[in-house]
């Protein structure tokens, strides 16, 4: 994203839905309440399938660093794929929901319309093969409209470090109805850079189930 919403702030506000597989793990965010969460789902996931249990503990710190990190970004929702297939480690996905108020940290008011965003985020192409890219376009989410989106490999910040990760990112800014300075942002993101245009589709299709309510 460009820098304007990297800084835009983050606003309280409630009243969506977004649905996930029932595979995913869906939890409180709020410090004092989601370790315990996560234990609890582990404890039942790993009773349903033993398999798991060799997992547990990497799928455990998945989901509290996921969580932590959606809190501390503002993020009003966490989903999270955590599945193993064989013997190889879990192959992991989150999606998060956080409501950015239209602003920038200076109190420059952004406009939410989806062809404004595009406007302000720009496409990146990959200089070389292995390169990071990202492409931005107008989609249209089925009983909300039409929503700016970005989607590529991307460079993701790590919290509390100088350091970057690369993932696979899908970010889908949905403007708030009724309140012009406010934005849904929807992000699908994975470390899993082989699966890409698989990701690319989970997110879409978990996207399009966003609605207000």
């Amino acid at each position: 994203m460009t820098d304007k919403w990297v800084d835009a702030v983050t606003v309280e506000r409630e009243g969506f839905r977004i649905n996930v597989p029932d595979s995913w793990w869906e939890f409180d965010l709020r410090p004092e309440t989601r370790d315990n969460s996560i234990r609890r789902m582990v404890d039942e996931r790993v009773r349903a399938n033993p398999e798991m249990g060799e997992h547990r503990g990497l799928i455990a710190g998945f989901l509290r660093k996921q969580a932590k990190h959606a809190w501390d970004n503002g993020s009003v929702y966490c989903g999270c794929m955590a599945q193993s297939f064989g013997d190889g480690p879990p192959i992991t996905a989150t999606v998060t929901v956080s409501m950015i108020g239209a602003r920038t940290s200076t109190g420059e008011i952004l406009p939410t319309d989806p062809a404004s965003i595009v406007g302000q985020l720009g496409n990146r192409e990959a200089k070389k093969p292995g390169d990071a890219w990202r492409e931005v376009s107008v989609v249209e989410i089925k009983d909300v409209g039409r929503v700016a989106r970005t989607k590529g490999i991307e460079d993701i910040k790590v919290p509390n470090d100088s350091r970057t990760a690369r993932a696979v990112l899908m970010q889908t800014f949905i403007p708030v109805p009724g309140d012009q300075q406010a934005v849904a942002l929807v992000s699908g993101s994975s470390q899993v850079l082989d699966l890409a245009d698989s990701f690319f589709d989970v997110f879409d299709a978990i996207t399009s189930t966003f609605r207000f309510v």
